[in-house]
């Protein structure tokens, strides 16, 4: 799997939110990078340890911001948070009982979760960020 390379095009106008967002890259760009995740399950569930702190913390920034900025679909998008740190937990879960495709399908779902989140939900408050 290759691994995400930050463009500007991912930028939603906000300078934390994209240092953020270039955090969650890296932490999954660290998963990408090793071998035979199977084998290497304290690494992965270090890395998916950090990743759980790390996304509460931007959850709860990125949350603020949009009520700083009245953005109206916030709502909907605290919602998608909540989906996704169930789905989240439920791979840490997987990876406890040595089911070794919960690697690959782990991996697939953060890149696609993260880059899709980005670059539809995120995006839709980049509008009133450019409005402050």
């Amino acid at each position: 799997m290759e691994k995400i390379i930050w463009k500007d095009s991912f930028s939603v106008g906000n300078v934390d939110m994209d240092l953020q967002h270039q955090k969650l890259i890296e932490m999954i760009n660290e998963l990408i990078e090793q071998k035979d995740l199977s084998n290497n399950g304290e690494v992965v569930s270090d890395v998916l340890t950090k990743m759980t702190d790390y996304i509460k913390y931007h959850f709860t920034s990125e949350e603020a911001y949009m009520k700083k900025i009245d953005f109206p679909e916030i709502v909907s998008h605290e919602l998608e948070h909540l989906d996704f740190i169930e789905k989240t937990t439920n791979f840490c879960l997987g990876t406890l009982t040595f089911d070794k495709s919960v690697y690959t399908e782990l991996l697939e779902f953060l890149k696609e979760w993260l880059l899709n989140h980005i670059l539809k939900s995120d995006m839709k408050y980049k509008e009133f960020a450019e409005t402050l």
